[in-house]
């Protein structure tokens, strides 16, 4: 599989960012939303309009992981982590990616740093890390399920 880096040229909506969401969803897939004041505890639910706004969030599978954070109101920036080859709907960011997956160690259910606390642990988590292939630097670390 050959990994890709790619982004939405236009903003998206709400609606828009749903459609996507729901367009690239397979099972299983996990959801990470955050908001000023808490983030989600059921990894295992997708967003749904009333979810909205939030600041950002993250869904992630064994194969990509989709990010959208807040630009306006009510639009969002969306980038995709890929090792599933390209998808023409995304702008390609860098020119040559290789990949490595490696353990993800998650914080506990008790942890101060996040608001509300954080969602009890996901066995299968792990992270993946996209390496520019030219100078070797990981520019992003996408959490991913652990085959």
């Amino acid at each position: 599989m050959k990994p890709f880096v790619g982004y939405k040229k236009e903003h998206l909506s709400v609606p828009k960012l749903l459609e996507l969401i729901i367009k690239l969803a397979t099972e299983p897939s996990y959801y990470f939303l955050r908001w000023t004041h808490k983030v989600s505890k059921d990894w295992g639910l997708a967003p749904t309009e009333t979810d909205f706004p939030m600041i950002e969030g993250q869904m992630f599978n064994e194969n990509f992981e989709l990010r959208w954070k807040q630009k306006r109101k009510d639009s969002y920036e969306v980038l995709l982590l890929s090792i599933a080859g390209e998808y023409p709907d995304f702008e390609r960011v860098g020119e040559d990616w290789q990949t490595q997956d490696r353990d993800a160690h998650l914080y506990s259910s008790t942890e101060t740093r996040f608001p509300k606390g954080f969602p009890s642990k996901k066995l299968d988590i792990a992270q993946r890390y996209f390496i520019d292939k030219k100078t070797a630097a990981v520019h992003f670390v996408a959490l991913t399920i652990e085959k």
